[in-house]
């Protein structure tokens, strides 16, 4: 039976608070022409911090994805995060982490002050990464605490029960595992996954993957029934970091599926229902498709895909 809503309630909210991969857009000590032309103000080009997303079936009450390493600052340029109904206060509900990655982690370690224990959310790898190799877990328990909701691989909806509106569906990911976890370079289902979120009113559907070496049948199922897509935009070109001396690693060998290419991102983007929003996310500093002026965001942009940004505003 649907549920009824008031009209500010009529759609999902989905807030990007980070748009850019780990070190942020410019990297602090990355001098590629992207990161030099922006420090310089000789780039058209957005700064960005480290990838996240908040979602609220509500406007009111929030899950944070993702904790970035800038989940600070973040939190400062997005007004609904503090409705300021007590002294410390919060709009955040519960956090879901679709990875163990540094830069999807990090900012737990900065939400230690919560007054409530944090609603955790995420798959059995992950949680066993974040109390061994990074041990998050341990940690907050000396602060706020947390408690643990394991995300269950099994394709069957589960809901968030301080985050009303939104049912979520999790989708085990070809990826790569972080470089302190045990999984490295052998992933383990669980190590990576995306999330079908679900408005419980009207069925429409948001697909969130920052994190994709290979789109297969599962996912590519999931984005062809999606309205929304917001998906891994890391590396235009799979030799990208190879090509600038900064790394001997493909794309692939980190985990991601380059946008360029022969059955790369924009190929499959191109496969699915011209009525599906698409946008890439987490996009890296040496990615050309942040130079607004270049080619490559030309190509994107033609392809009818948009490219995130911090301050982002899409509904359901």
């Amino acid at each position: 039976m649907p549920v009824c809503r008031s009209w500010y309630e009529e759609f999902v909210h989905i807030h990007v608070l980070g748009s850019a991969a780990g070190g942020g857009f410019p990297q602090w000590n990355c001098n590629c022409r992207n990161c030099d032309g922006l420090r310089r103000g000789t780039l058209r080009a957005r700064a960005r911090t480290q990838s996240s997303i908040a979602l609220s079936g509500n406007g009111a009450d929030w899950l944070l994805c993702n904790a970035s390493p800038d989940i600070l600052a973040q939190l400062k340029s997005f007004a609904a995060a503090q409705p300021a109904r007590a002294i410390r206060d919060t709009a955040l509900r519960a956090i879901l982490l679709v990875d163990a990655q540094i830069d999807h982690v990090t900012g737990l370690y900065m939400l230690r002050e919560h007054r409530e224990r944090w609603p955790l959310w995420t798959t059995r790898p992950v949680r066993e990464d974040l109390e061994r190799g990074n041990p998050i877990f341990p940690l907050l328990n000396h602060y706020c605490g947390s408690d643990w909701h394991e995300i269950v691989l099994d394709g069957a909806a589960f809901a968030i029960p301080t985050v009303p509106g939104l049912r979520f569906t999790a989708l085990p990911l070809r990826s790569n595992a972080p470089p302190y976890s045990p999984h490295r370079d052998q992933p383990v289902d669980g190590d990576t996954i995306g999330l079908v979120v679900e408005d419980t009113a009207n069925g429409r559907r948001l697909v969130y993957a920052p994190g994709v070496f290979e789109i297969d049948a599962r996912l590519f199922d999931a984005m062809q029934k999606a309205d929304v897509i917001m998906i891994d935009g890391t590396f235009f070109r799979d030799d990208e970091m190879i090509a600038l001396g900064i790394s001997k690693k493909r794309a692939r060998d980190m985990g991601h599926l380059a946008q360029s290419g022969a059955g790369g991102m924009l190929e499959r983007l191109a496969q699915l229902p011209a009525s599906t929003r698409k946008i890439l996310i987490h996009i890296n500093n040496t990615n050309p498709i942040l130079d607004e002026d270049s080619a490559e965001h030309a190509e994107v942009r033609a392809a009818g895909v948009e490219i995130a940004y911090d301050g982002m505003e899409l509904q359901l």
